[in-house]
């Protein structure tokens, strides 16, 4: 979670975190073949809001609509 905030904005930085943009505010951070971390960009925050595997992550975001 810390290097999601030390990268996120600057796109251009490869550390290894693959961020994707999944809705306007909502973010996926992939951790690894089997987690990921769902965030929420505000102007001062990111807020973790779920963590799953692929299919839970599907289910939340059909649930969240």
């Amino acid at each position: 979670m810390r290097s999601t905030g030390e990268t996120f904005g600057r796109p251009h930085l490869h550390t290894g975190v693959d961020i994707r943009r999944l809705r306007k505010n909502l973010f996926e951070c992939r951790t690894g073949i089997h987690l990921r971390l769902l965030f929420e960009s505000g102007p001062d925050v990111i807020t973790f809001v779920f963590a799953g595997n692929h299919d839970e992550v599907q289910a939340y975001l059909r649930n969240t609509r």
